[in-house]
């Protein structure tokens, strides 16, 4: 939960950034659009976990690390904020346990009784 709570306020508080007025380089920013998106989807992974749904947060997990890499790799974000950024997302969907509900044992529907059928046959003590 820590990197997922990272991960957002990196995105968010860099999303923020650029209000200084200096002569060096500017900081680092990290488009807005990407920011907003990656919060939504830091917000719906916690909520899966709120939810006991594992394997949906690992999903969504998984593609916020997706997203976030391809970012990376296409240089719309900066270095110095993808390192963190991708080290937080990264570990991630490992955090999450997704436990699929174990499969119910199938159930004898209409028609089905197999008790019944080996009545009709003529078979058992009957």
């Amino acid at each position: 939960m820590r990197a997922l709570a990272l991960a957002a306020v990196l995105a968010l508080a860099a999303a923020g950034c650029g209000g200084r007025t200096n002569t060096a380089a500017p900081p680092p920013k990290l488009p807005r659009v990407l920011a907003q998106a990656w919060a939504q989807q830091a917000d719906a992974i916690a909520a899966a976990l709120a939810a006991g749904d594992g394997c949906t947060a690992e999903a969504q997990a998984a593609e916020l690390r997706a997203e976030v890499v391809q970012a990376t790799n296409d240089r719309r974000i900066a270095q110095r904020l993808a390192t963190p950024l991708v080290g937080a997302v990264n570990n991630l969907p490992v955090r999450i346990a997704c436990a699929p509900t174990p499969p119910q044992p199938p159930t004898n529907g209409p028609g089905h009784d197999h008790k019944d059928k080996h009545g009709k046959h003529g078979g058992g003590n009957g």
